[in-house]
C-alpha cells in the first residue's frame, strides 16, 4: 500500500492529488521552484522539497532532482500529474529504477504512444514529411512530438513560413517538454476535437468512461470542456470508443489516459493518446461518478477494476479561468490575485488562494469550475451564473468570456460546436460586459462616500459643480469609457446628473444601492491603490483627471504586450538597420506562451532595448521604429 507520494508538479493538478491523498489517508510531499516557494500547492503538502531555481529546465523537468526528493522525503510513489514530465518514459522509468511505485502506465506505452509520431505510426497513420509539403497540403499544423497544452505547435498557411515555424515550434517544444521533436500533419479547419477517457488495470480489464468534447480553444489550448460530447451519433461515438480501447490494448495500458480524436464531416481522424490524467478529467468524474486520481493509486498498488465500466448520469461542462486578457491576443496577466472566491455549487479546482501572486514563469490558469446538473442546458446555465457572481479581484481574467461563451447561441444549443469558435466569435465576445455604466456610478459613490467620511460632510448653500469621476474597462479602451457627475445633497446623501435616470437609494464605501427604471440594485465595491476598482463582477480603471507627460510615447515604440523573458532577438538585428512592416524583431515568453514583436511599419530601427534573457514588465519599452518618410504626392 502507498503511504507517502510525491506530486512531481506544481498548482492545481498537485493540489488536485493531494486532495484524493488526504481522503484515503496517504501523506503527500510537494516539490517546488524557488518561484513556487510560497505556492498553495506547498502549503497543502504534509512536506515540501525545494527545486533550485525557477525555469522549468532548472526544477519541474529534471526528473534526477524530483527523484532524488521523494527519496530524501521518504517517498513511497510518484504521481507526474499532466505536463512537465508526465509523459517521459525515461523520468517513469528512472522512478521505477529508484524502487518507487510509479502512478502512471509502464514506461514502454508511454514510448509507444507519448511520442504522437510514434503513436500514428503504430495505428498506421504517416505525418506529412516537411521536405514534401506544398501548397497543396496547406494549411498544415506543426506539432511538437511530446506533451501537450498547446505547446510547440503553429498552423502554417503560407508555405514560406513552414521553416521558420518547425524551428520555432521545436525550440518551444524543447523548453516546455525537454523533446524539441516536431512533425507535420494536415490542419482540419473548425473540427470538433472529441476525446475518449481510459482508465486500465494491470489485469486486462478496459475501461471507456465516455467521451469528452473540448472544441472551444485558443492558441490550441483548451478553454470549455463537457461530458459526454453532445449530438455525436451513436455510430460515430461507438466507433471513437472502439478505436480507444483497441489502442490501450495494443500498446498494454496501465492506468488513466485519453485518446484525442479531431471530427469533421462524420469522420472521426485520430489526433494523439495522451498517456496520463488530463486537465478536464473532472468532468468525467461527476459524470460517471469516480475519482481517477484514487483509482490511479489503486491500480498502481495492483487493485483489479470491476468488469463493467459505471454508468453515467447528467451533463458536466468545465470552464477555465486564465489570468489573461482575451482582447489582446490572449496575453498573460499577472499581479496580485487580491480576492478569489467562489460561489458553491459547483466544483473547484485550483493551485490559487486569496493574496497568492500569479507569477510569469508558468501556465496563466487560475482555476477550473466544473457544474454538473441533469441535463447539459441546465449544466450551462449553473456553470455560467457561478462564473457571473465569482469575486475575483486582481490580474485581468477570461471571466467574462467564459460567461458570454456558454450563452452565447453557437455554444448553449451545440448547433455548431468546433475548435474554430473563437476565430468567428471573438470580438463579439470581448465587448465590455452589460451593465459597466451602472457600476462606474457605484464606484463613483462609493469614492465619494469614502471622502466624505474622512473629511466631514460636503453639502454646501452655494452649490457648486458637480463632481465628475471617469471609470474605464480593464482593456484600456477609452471607447467604453463612463463618465459619471453627482453632488451631494442636503440629507446627506448624492444626486447623479450623468448617466440620467439613476437614483441613489443609498451610498458608503463598500456598498451601494441604485434605482434605474423603478429597479433597485446593489453592488459591492472594492477599491485598491492602483485605481482599480470591482464592483459585483465588473473591473474598472479610474482614469486620471490629467495625462502624465511622462506617460507619452514616441510614435513607433513598441512596448511589451505582456510581462514575461526576451527569449530571441531576430538574427544579427542592430540598431540603424531598415526594417519592414510585419518583420519578426524579438519573441516574448511567458507563461506557456509565446509571443512574436513585429515591425509596426517600414523604416530604421532607431532603439532596441531587448536582448536574450531580459525579464520585462508589461508596457515596457523594448525597441522604436522610425517610419520612412513617404515622399509627398506630386501635382
Amino acid at each position: 500500500m502507498i503511504s507517502r507520494l510525491l506530486v512531481a508538479n506544481r498548482g492545481e493538478i498537485a493540489c488536485r492529488v493531494f486532495r484524493t491523498c488526504r481522503d484515503l489517508g496517504v501523506s503527500t510531499v510537494a516539490v517546488y521552484s524557488d518561484a513556487d516557494a510560497g505556492a498553495l500547492h506547498v502549503r497543502e503538502a504534509d512536506a515540501a522539497v525545494r527545486l533550485p531555481g525557477a525555469a522549468p529546465s532548472e526544477t519541474y523537468l529534471r526528473g534526477d532532482l524530483i527523484v532524488e526528493a521523494a527519496l530524501a522525503a521518504g517517498a513511497d510513489a510518484v504521481h507526474p500529474g499532466y505536463g512537465f514530465l508526465s509523459e517521459n518514459a525515461g523520468f517513469a522509468r528512472a522512478v521505477i529504477d529508484a524502487g518507487l511505485v510509479w502512478i502512471g502506465p509502464p514506461p514502454a506505452a508511454i514510448e509507444a504512444m507519448a511520442s504522437k509520431t510514434r503513436a500514428k505510426e503504430l495505428l498506421g497513420i504517416a505525418p506529412l514529411d516537411p521536405a514534401g509539403v506544398t501548397e497543396a497540403d496547406l494549411p498544415v499544423l506543426v506539432k511538437a512530438a511530446a506533451g501537450g497544452g498547446g505547446r510547440g505547435m503553429r498552423i502554417v498557411r503560407e508555405l514560406p513560413d513552414l521553416a521558420g515555424e518547425l524551428e520555432s515550434a521545436s525550440a518551444e517544444a524543447a523548453g516546455a517538454f525537454g523533446d524539441g521533436e516536431v512533425f507535420v500533419e494536415p490542419y482540419v479547419e473548425d473540427g470538433r476535437h472529441v476525446e475518449v477517457q481510459l482508465l486500465c488495470d494491470a489485469h486486462g480489464t478496459v475501461w471507456a468512461l465516455g467521451t469528452r468534447d473540448c472544441s472551444l480553444q485558443r492558441r490550441h489550448q483548451k478553454v470549455i470542456e463537457e461530458a459526454p460530447a453532445p449530438g455525436l451519433p451513436a455510430a460515430l461515438e461507438a466507433s471513437l470508443l472502439d478505436t480507444a480501447v483497441r489502442a490501450a490494448k495494443a500498446v498494454g495500458y496501465v492506468g488513466a489516459g485519453t485518446v484525442e480524436f479531431l471530427v469533421a464531416d462524420g469522420r472521426a481522424h485520430f489526433l494523439e493518446m495522451n498517456t496520463r490524467l488530463q486537465v478536464e478529467h473532472p468532468v468525467t468524474e461527476e459524470v460517471y461518478g469516480v475519482d481517477l486520481v484514487a483509482l490511479q493509486l489503486a491500480v498502481a498498488e495492483g487493485a483489479k477494476l470491476p468488469p463493467e465500466t459505471p454508468a453515467p448520469r447528467g451533463h458536466a461542462i468545465e470552464a477555465r479561468l486564465y489570468a489573461e486578457d482575451p482582447a489582446r491576443g490572449w496575453a498573460p496577466q499577472t499581479g496580485a490575485l487580491r480576492l478569489f472566491d467562489v460561489p458553491g455549487g459547483v466544483r473547484l479546482d485550483t493551485g490559487y488562494a486569496s493574496g497568492d501572486a500569479i507569477g510569469v514563469h508558468y501556465d496563466p490558469m487560475i482555476a477550473k469550475l466544473t457544474a454538473h446538473a441533469p441535463t447539459r442546458a441546465e449544466a450551462v446555465r449553473k456553470l455560467a451564473r457561478a462564473l457571473e457572481r465569482a469575486r475575483i479581484h486582481g490580474p485581468v481574467t477570461n471571466r467574462d468570456l467564459l460567461v458570454a461563451s456558454l450563452r452565447h447561441p453557437e455554444y448553449a444549443t451545440a448547433d455548431r460546436l468546433g475548435t474554430g469558435f473563437y476565430d468567428r466569435n471573438l470580438p463579439a465576445l470581448t465587448t465590455a460586459p452589460e451593465g459597466g455604466e451602472l457600476a462606474a456610478v457605484a464606484a463613483a459613490l462609493a469614492a465619494a462616500s469614502t471622502r466624505r467620511g474622512r473629511f466631514g460632510g460636503g453639502w454646501r448653500n452655494l452649490r457648486s459643480q458637480d463632481e465628475t469621476r471617469t471609470y474605464g474597462d480593464p482593456y484600456g479602451n477609452h471607447q467604453e469609457d463612463h463618465e459619471v457627475r453627482y453632488r451631494p445633497t442636503r440629507d446627506g446623501g448624492y444626486e447623479v446628473t450623468a448617466p440620467e435616470g439613476v437614483r441613489v437609494v443609498a451610498a458608503a464605501p463598500d456598498r451601494v444601492g441604485l434605482e434605474t427604471a423603478g429597479v433597485v440594485r446593489h453592488f459591492d465595491v472594492t477599491a485598491y491603490e492602483d485605481g482599480t476598482v470591482h464592483v459585483g463582477g465588473h473591473r474598472l480603471t479610474a482614469r486620471p483627471r490629467f495625462t502624465d507627460p511622462r506617460e507619452q510615447t514616441a510614435p513607433g515604440s513598441l512596448l511589451a504586450p505582456m510581462p514575461g523573458t526576451v527569449v530571441r532577438v531576430a538574427d544579427g538585428l542592430t540598431v540603424g538597420d531598415a526594417v519592414t512592416a510585419g518583420q519578426p524583431l524579438l519573441w516574448l515568453e511567458a507563461m506557456k506562451m509565446e509571443h512574436r514583436v513585429t515591425a509596426p511599419a517600414s523604416g530604421t530601427l532607431a532603439a532596441l532595448h531587448a536582448a536574450p534573457g531580459r525579464q520585462v514588465e508589461v508596457g515596457a519599452l523594448l525597441a522604436v521604429v522610425q517610419a520612412e518618410e513617404r515622399p509627398e504626392a506630386q501635382s
